[in-house]
Protein backbone atom coordinates (compact mmCIF):
# COMPACT_ATOMS: atom_id res chain seq x y z
CA UNK A 1 0.00 0.00 0.00
CA UNK A 2 1.57 3.53 -0.60
CA UNK A 3 1.02 6.54 1.09
CA UNK A 4 1.51 9.90 0.67
CA UNK A 5 2.54 13.13 2.94
CA UNK A 6 -0.15 14.81 1.80
CA UNK A 7 -4.12 13.71 2.04
CA UNK A 8 -6.32 13.74 -1.05
CA UNK A 9 -9.90 15.35 -0.07
CA UNK A 10 -12.92 14.95 -1.95
CA UNK A 11 -14.28 17.99 -2.41
CA UNK A 12 -18.44 18.37 -3.79
CA UNK A 13 -18.31 21.28 -5.85
CA UNK A 14 -22.41 22.59 -6.20
CA UNK A 15 -22.27 24.06 -9.72
CA UNK A 16 -25.01 26.20 -9.51
CA UNK A 17 -24.03 27.44 -6.10
CA UNK A 18 -20.46 28.37 -8.34
CA UNK A 19 -22.58 29.96 -10.90
CA UNK A 20 -24.55 32.06 -8.55
CA UNK A 21 -21.33 33.37 -6.94
CA UNK A 22 -20.09 34.42 -10.48
CA UNK A 23 -22.88 36.27 -11.33
CA UNK A 24 -22.78 38.31 -8.05
CA UNK A 25 -19.01 38.94 -8.04
CA UNK A 26 -19.31 39.71 -11.79
CA UNK A 27 -19.90 43.38 -10.71
CA UNK A 28 -18.41 46.04 -9.01
CA UNK A 29 -21.04 47.51 -7.41
CA UNK A 30 -21.95 44.43 -6.00
CA UNK A 31 -18.44 43.02 -5.20
CA UNK A 32 -18.10 46.46 -2.83
CA UNK A 33 -21.85 45.84 -1.36
CA UNK A 34 -20.65 42.06 -0.41
CA UNK A 35 -16.93 43.71 0.78
CA UNK A 36 -19.44 45.80 3.05
CA UNK A 37 -21.16 42.98 4.79
CA UNK A 38 -18.27 41.41 5.32
CA UNK A 39 -17.41 44.13 7.72
CA UNK A 40 -20.43 43.97 9.22
CA UNK A 41 -24.20 43.80 8.63
CA UNK A 42 -26.07 47.11 7.44
CA UNK A 43 -29.02 48.66 6.02
CA UNK A 44 -29.04 50.12 2.53
CA UNK A 45 -29.40 53.64 3.29
CA UNK A 46 -26.29 53.21 5.20
CA UNK A 47 -24.67 51.27 2.50
CA UNK A 48 -25.66 53.93 -0.16
CA UNK A 49 -24.19 56.47 1.70
CA UNK A 50 -21.16 54.57 2.20
CA UNK A 51 -20.53 53.30 -1.10
CA UNK A 52 -21.81 56.56 -3.01
CA UNK A 53 -24.65 54.49 -4.65
CA UNK A 54 -28.03 55.96 -5.08
CA UNK A 55 -30.36 53.77 -3.04
CA UNK A 56 -32.06 52.42 -5.80
CA UNK A 57 -29.11 51.28 -7.29
CA UNK A 58 -27.60 49.54 -3.73
CA UNK A 59 -31.33 47.93 -3.33
CA UNK A 60 -31.20 46.51 -6.69
CA UNK A 61 -28.02 44.78 -6.59
CA UNK A 62 -28.73 43.51 -2.93
CA UNK A 63 -32.16 41.73 -4.33
CA UNK A 64 -29.98 40.01 -7.14
CA UNK A 65 -27.30 38.75 -3.61
CA UNK A 66 -30.41 37.99 -2.36
CA UNK A 67 -31.30 36.02 -5.75
CA UNK A 68 -27.97 34.25 -5.70
CA UNK A 69 -28.49 33.53 -2.15
CA UNK A 70 -25.08 35.62 -0.89
CA UNK A 71 -27.34 38.01 1.94
CA UNK A 72 -30.48 37.53 3.64
CA UNK A 73 -32.74 40.33 5.73
CA UNK A 74 -33.09 40.65 8.83
CA UNK A 75 -36.19 42.61 9.55
CA UNK A 76 -35.77 45.08 12.91
CA UNK A 77 -38.93 47.35 13.87
CA UNK A 78 -39.64 48.68 10.14
CA UNK A 79 -36.36 48.72 8.86
CA UNK A 80 -34.31 45.87 6.78
CA UNK A 81 -31.05 44.73 7.52
CA UNK A 82 -28.94 42.76 5.20
CA UNK A 83 -25.97 40.42 6.54
CA UNK A 84 -23.56 37.45 4.60
CA UNK A 85 -26.44 34.81 4.43
CA UNK A 86 -23.71 32.20 5.54
CA UNK A 87 -20.72 32.90 7.59
CA UNK A 88 -18.87 30.23 5.79
CA UNK A 89 -19.10 33.05 2.68
CA UNK A 90 -17.26 35.57 5.04
CA UNK A 91 -14.65 33.01 4.67
CA UNK A 92 -14.48 32.18 1.81
CA UNK A 93 -14.92 36.19 0.20
CA UNK A 94 -12.08 37.01 2.28
CA UNK A 95 -9.89 33.64 0.95
CA UNK A 96 -11.10 35.06 -2.68
CA UNK A 97 -9.99 38.52 -1.94
CA UNK A 98 -6.10 37.11 -0.72
CA UNK A 99 -5.75 35.69 -4.20
CA UNK A 100 -2.80 36.79 -5.74
CA UNK A 101 -3.58 35.81 -9.57
CA UNK A 102 -0.91 35.70 -12.19
CA UNK A 103 -1.45 37.90 -15.35
CA UNK A 104 0.89 38.38 -18.35
CA UNK A 105 3.11 41.58 -18.01
CA UNK A 106 3.10 41.60 -21.62
CA UNK A 107 -1.02 42.74 -21.65
CA UNK A 108 -1.69 46.31 -23.05
CA UNK A 109 -4.80 47.71 -23.39
CA UNK A 110 -6.35 48.14 -26.68
CA UNK A 111 -4.61 51.85 -26.91
CA UNK A 112 -0.79 50.10 -26.13
CA UNK A 113 -0.93 51.25 -22.56
CA UNK A 114 -0.07 48.22 -19.94
CA UNK A 115 -2.65 46.58 -18.00
CA UNK A 116 -3.10 47.70 -14.04
CA UNK A 117 -5.10 45.67 -11.67
CA UNK A 118 -8.84 45.78 -12.09
CA UNK A 119 -8.46 46.42 -15.78
CA UNK A 120 -10.10 43.48 -17.52
CA UNK A 121 -10.64 45.41 -21.25
CA UNK A 122 -6.82 44.26 -21.44
CA UNK A 123 -5.89 41.34 -24.48
CA UNK A 124 -2.58 39.52 -24.64
CA UNK A 125 -0.32 40.62 -27.36
CA UNK A 126 0.32 36.66 -28.20
CA UNK A 127 -1.10 34.20 -30.73
CA UNK A 128 -4.35 32.62 -29.31
CA UNK A 129 -4.40 29.28 -27.99
CA UNK A 130 -5.04 26.19 -29.81
CA UNK A 131 -9.20 26.21 -29.32
CA UNK A 132 -9.04 29.73 -28.90
CA UNK A 133 -9.79 31.06 -32.17
CA UNK A 134 -12.42 34.29 -32.47
CA UNK A 135 -15.33 33.25 -31.14
CA UNK A 136 -14.74 29.68 -29.88
CA UNK A 137 -13.46 30.60 -26.10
Amino acid sequence: METTDSPTFAVAVNAEALARVGTALADENRRRLLLELLNEPAYPADLAERLGMTRGNVSNHLACLRGCGLVRTVPVGRRVRYELADPKLAHALAELASLVLLVDQAETTPSGEPCTPGDYSCTAQSDPLPGEEAGHV
